[in-house]
């Protein structure tokens, strides 16, 4: 078990386990984004910095088939930023949550040696999914392609520059997708870890191995903060799935099928 499994575990009870805890229909969830951890200052504007932070903790309700509502907002800021940095800073935070009809209603600000921004969102939800709901030969697909994150990551890590337009600096969210499809959904997540961490944790979940249709390579299922969804469902449903990945213009891959079966993930741990 990983450091971070470890570490979860230790708080073991009912609400964890999933991209957000539900409680009574109000959905809870909390990601960090910090600086040299997550994101490197000289990678990203401020404003794509305070976008994606905003955006990567929307992608957990999303996942959840919640709409999000308020954030909590704390963030750690070097002594030597200019109230001009801070107003840029806010203006991707303000942008992603005006985006999706959030409102940020709190939090806290404190100095520390680096950028480190931590946000919670309280979301709404009648019908959540979770993580736990596959059966046995249920159909597993993702949204989107795969991959490209961990190619840009690469390119910054050697010094060179990538688009804005990138996943890496500009996640892309399957809301409209989602909230078509997710009535046929047995269970969802975002993909934050990359595909085979997050196969891994459905897996958990649900007794389950997978099936694969194709071998996979790891440059697309080691790819961690993709941020696309990751979802299975009843093969009857395959028809209209497929029309409503096409009605909203979402790229869908079908790829596995569950099955009473191990699964090993075949990529090293992204935290410690």
């Amino acid at each position: 078990m990983d450091k971070e499994s470890y570490f979860i575990n230790l708080f073991n009870n009912k609400f964890i386990g999933d991209d957000a805890c539900v409680i009574d229909n109000y959905v809870y969830s909390q990601d960090a984004f910090f600086e040299d951890v997550h994101f490197k200052r000289e990678w990203m504007r401020l404003d794509d910095i305070g976008e994606k932070a905003m955006l990567v903790n929307i992608s957990d309700a999303l996942a959840m088939n919640a709409k999000p509502l308020y954030a909590l907002l704390t963030v750690s800021m070097p002594k030597n930023i200019t109230p001009y940095e801070m107003e840029i800073l806010s203006d991707g935070l303000k942008r992603a949550a005006e985006r999706y009809g959030v409102k940020i209603v709190g939090g806290d600000t404190v100095s520390g040696p680096k950028l480190d921004i931590s946000i919670t969102i309280i979301s709404e939800s009648k019908n959540p999914i979770f993580r736990k709901g596959i059966k046995e030969g249920n159909l597993i697909a993702y949204t989107g392609k795969l991959g490209t994150v961990k190619k840009d990551l690469g390119r910054l890590q050697r010094g060179f520059k990538i688009p804005r337009s990138s996943k890496f600096i500009k996640p892309v969210l399957r809301d409209s997708f989602m909230k078509k499809a997710a009535k046929y959904m047995n269970a969802a997540m975002d993909i934050s870890d990359g595909l085979f961490h997050d196969l891994e944790k459905l897996s958990r979940a649900n007794r389950m191995g997978f099936e694969f249709f194709e071998k996979i390579p790891k440059a697309i299922g080691c790819s961690g903060e993709e941020f696309e969804l990751l979802f299975a469902f009843d093969k009857k449903y395959l028809p209209v799935i497929m029309g409503i990945s096409k009605k909203t213009r979402t790229p869908l891959t079908v790829f596995a099928k569950a099955a009473r079966k191990s699964y090993k993930n075949r990529c090293r741990p992204h935290h410690f």
